[in-house]
């Protein structure tokens, strides 16, 4: 049985090269995600087929922020596809629309935290209030909890401590920004490798450039798998 805990990131510009990999992937990943970068390249179909035809599990990573009627429709609406996991921004009015949004599907509702991309002085830039980012993500993890979220993203650097909160037991923990070791990190600051991410907490680890970017994605895909398996229990 293949490990769900890969998720493969489908950051390519349509669906016909995202299908083309799935299909060179095979059987060594069943969980890809789906982000903004294909929504106009016909995201939303190719996420209905490979759920429906292909029998993969979909995350779609919409990163959803608006007001708390807006959240509710289009979550709604997204529900109505049949997929695994759903992201939005972790404020907690945001989080209690989707919830409602969901009611009735079996999709989950992630919240994002701050995004893996981002430091200290990128927060800073932005105005956000001083503080550790570890703290800033547990803080944002636990309020989005507490309003109804499923799980959260968080980088692997954060995921120990997101886990030990009373409120995270039960809960999913989604790690983008994960590298293999031998990988380059690109625009990704707080990264782990895949046995780290695990060994820290993670339920799924989220990789997209080095298994698309490899000249064999479905080695790459396995070497993932190998090293994430390698973490202690």
């Amino acid at each position: 049985m293949t490990d769900e805990r890969l998720i493969v990131a489908l950051d390519l510009p349509d669906a016909l090269r995202a299908l083309s990999l799935v299909e060179r992937i095979g059987d060594a990943c069943s969980f890809y995600k789906i982000g903004l970068g294909m929504l106009t390249g016909g995201g939303l179909a190719l996420a209905n087929e490979l759920k429906q035809e292909h029998g993969k599990r979909i995350f779609l990573d919409m990163k959803l922020f608006d007001i708390g009627a807006t959240i509710e429709a289009a979550v709604r609406g997204l529900a109505g596809f049949d997929l695994d996991f759903l992201t939005v921004h972790g404020d907690p009015h945001v989080v209690e629309a989707a919830r409602r949004g969901a009611e009735g599907s079996n999709m989950k509702i992630l919240a994002v935290t701050i995004l893996t991309s981002l430091d200290r002085a990128d927060l800073d830039a932005a105005m956000i209030r001083p503080g550790a980012i570890g703290d800033l993500v547990c803080e944002r993890a636990g309020r989005a909890f507490a309003a109804g979220a499923d799980g959260v993203i968080a980088s692997p650097q954060e995921a120990a401590l997101i886990r030990a909160l009373p409120l995270a037991r039960d809960r999913l923990i989604v790690t983008p920004g994960v590298r293999p070791a031998d990988s380059a990190k690109g625009d990704q600051k707080r990264t782990a490798t895949p046995a780290d991410a695990i060994a820290a907490g993670a339920d799924h680890i989220v990789v997209g450039r080095p298994v698309w970017q490899a000249p064999d994605p479905r080695a790459a895909a396995r070497q993932i798998l190998d090293e994430m398996r390698s973490a202690p229990d």
